[in-house]
């Protein structure tokens, strides 16, 4: 007997467009088997299995993990006896179905340094010959709910910079930003409230930026990868001024759920809002968000702020005003400013009537009035 008695061997699953399966439900499909002629066989078993690794090099040192934490079977065709069946030529679709265990699994993830996968395998065993497998991919969603008491409070968090130093400070700039919660699920919008002021002799660019942080974990050690996965930014701030978000929106791409619940990788998430500052050092506010899979049926955006920065005069349902005349300055002029003054130029020339002569700008007319922000690549 040759390997050409088995023409194919496949998985197919019942529902081929499903985007995932969750923990309590059931797998179903069936294993297709095409025979050229009669073939004997010891079993047709089918397996799920889940389990992540993780592994990087670090000063030519390779740290490795791996965690199996799912692993179902069942038998198609067995041996009875000491009697071996025997399949006659022809097509066989034999069914199956797996139920998932009921608690928590961990989401499918493809990241840098690791990975978290789930396959189903059908298994051919004959007398006298290798095991003939193959394997399908089968993505698994962990459920989180964001409507949980813990993650719907609203967060909020104060920093502040100094541009100078001693008798030259040209005066600070503090930044708040408020969200009214902090779970959140792909494809909804993050209403953003912040006061930025600016007291300071530069312009300032604000901007907001959702962070994905994959951390990975082997043999005790640990490495991150922090990437931007969305972004909007602000209108520029002119020195002795302030400027106000009420209610912001930033909108969350399809994105993995956060993952919190395995030790050798974690997938998690930062609202930052940032305020660029020629010169200087940027000032940062940073907020945990669990990015979830379910919790709230309505856009983030048409839940009402209450209280958070300024309940007078914070109301989302209100889109903001179209920017100034005097505030249209792409951030490429931003740029521009910041490499041709504020690098060259001394603090204390910023102060004086000088600055009014160096931040000369090509101004545009104001762009069309929209309630959508564009975000950067």
């Amino acid at each position: 007997m040759t390997h050409t008695e088995v023409k194919s061997l496949d998985v197919i699953l019942d529902n081929e467009q499903r985007d995932g399966y969750c923990s309590g439900e059931v797998v179903s499909g069936h294993i297709s088997l095409k025979l050229t002629e009669a073939t004997t066989v010891k079993s047709i078993k089918v397996l799920l299995k889940g389990y992540a690794q993780v592994s990087w090099m670090h000063k030519r040192s390779r740290y490795s993990e791996e965690r199996k934490f799912l692993s179902l079977s069942k038998t198609l065709v067995a041996t009875t006896g000491t009697q071996y069946p025997i399949l006659d030529s022809g097509t066989y679709e034999m069914p199956f179905d797996l139920q998932l265990p009921q608690n928590h699994l961990v989401s499918s993830f493809s990241g840098k340094h690791g990975h978290v996968y789930y396959m189903v395998q059908a298994v051919l065993k004959r007398p006298f010959h290798e095991s003939q497998r193959v394997c399908r991919e089968l993505r698994i969603i962990s459920h989180i709910d964001v409507s949980v008491p813990t993650l719907i409070s609203p967060v909020s968090q104060t920093c502040k910079k100094m541009i100078g130093c001693w008798i030259f400070n040209s005066g600070p700039i503090s930044l708040t930003v408020s969200i009214n919660r902090q779970g959140y699920c792909s494809g909804e919008s993050i209403p953003i409230y912040a006061l930025i002021e600016n007291r300071s002799s530069r312009l300032v660019m604000p901007k907001a930026v959702i962070y994905q942080i994959q951390t990975y974990t082997a043999k005790g050690k640990t490495t991150s990868i922090k990437q931007v996965v969305a972004s909007a930014r602000g209108n520029v701030v002119s020195p002795d001024t302030s400027n106000r978000w009420n209610g912001k929106t930033l909108n969350i791409p399809p994105v993995s759920p956060s993952i919190l619940n395995l030790d050798i990788l974690r997938v998690e998430y930062l609202l930052a809002v940032i305020v660029k500052i020629p010169g200087a050092k940027y000032l940062e506010v940073q907020l945990p968000v669990v990015i979830g899979t379910s919790g709230f049926s309505m856009s983030s955006s048409s839940i009402v702020n209450t209280g958070l920065l300024y309940p007078t005069c914070m109301l989302p349902d209100i889109p903001e005003a179209p920017p100034s005349y005097a505030e249209v300055v792409s951030e490429e002029q931003f740029e521009e400013h910041r490499t041709s003054t504020c690098q060259s130029q001394p603090d204390w020339l910023l102060d004086g009537s000088a600055f009014t002569c160096i931040q000369q700008f090509r101004l545009q007319p104001p762009p069309p009035y929209s309630e959508i922000y564009p975000s950067e690549q």
